[in-house]
């Protein structure tokens, strides 16, 4: 049985959907292996089989699961001989993706998302500028132009993120599992596309995020950082 995964892709075949990311650890997590099928802003038909309009979708046999939330879930709930992504406690792993959601990935995105316009091919950038600029209620200009500040506010954000690594390895605990996974995805989107790193290499988030490029035979560095 081939599993695949549907992943959002940039040209030059990166692949820097934070979604997609979550998904792609989880499954190395359970030791899981999927052929990842590249997709694109401007191919929301390749999607109309599963109901969804965003990525991951994942394919597993006659399964269809959308959402990188709701793929953890399944995977945890069939794959249950294997390492368990929530170490017994779903609750704090939902929250902790919940809180990358609502507040890490618009901080990291109002640092990086001007970068993305020159990391995906030029058949996706009118309409990823349009709905951005919608969505942010200002031009991808105007956006970067205010980085400074924006980053600003995101050194604020991730103060809980520092406090709770001062005390543990992981956020989930001794052992890395889904809330790390869910924080990382939003970092490695940052790396994929913007050449300005938006953590300080002395923050205990950067020291984090290094070991977490490092698992899985580090899967994380096989795409390089922007430049």
């Amino acid at each position: 049985m081939t599993r695949t995964v549907y992943d959002l892709c940039g040209a030059n075949d990166v692949r820097f959907s934070p979604y997609c990311w979550r998904t792609r650890m989880a499954l190395a997590h359970k030791g899981l292996t999927a052929e990842f099928l590249p997709w694109r802003f401007t191919e929301p038909e390749r999607l109309e089989f599963s109901g969804s309009r965003t990525v991951p979708v994942l394919v597993d046999g006659s399964e269809v699961v959308s959402d990188s939330w709701r793929i953890a879930n399944y995977l945890e709930a069939t794959y249950a001989e294997s390492p368990s992504l929530f170490g017994g406690d779903p609750g704090l792993s939902g929250f902790v993706n919940a809180w990358a959601d609502a507040v890490l990935v618009p901080a990291i995105a109002k640092c990086v998302v001007s970068d993305i316009l020159d990391r995906i091919e030029p058949v996706d950038r009118s309409y990823f500028r349009a709905s951005r600029e919608e969505r942010f209620g200002m031009t991808l200009e105007a956006l970067a132009a205010d980085r400074q500040i924006y980053q600003q506010a995101l050194d604020v954000v991730l103060t809980p993120l520092r406090v709770c690594l001062r005390r543990q390895p992981w956020l989930s605990g001794p052992v890395a599992a889904y809330a790390d996974y869910s924080v990382f995805g939003v970092f490695q989107w940052a790396r994929l596309i913007s050449p300005d790193d938006v953590i300080a290499a002395d923050d205990p988030v950067s020291e984090w995020r290094g070991k977490m490029l490092d698992r899985f035979d580090g899967l994380g560095r096989k795409f390089a950082a922007a430049t």
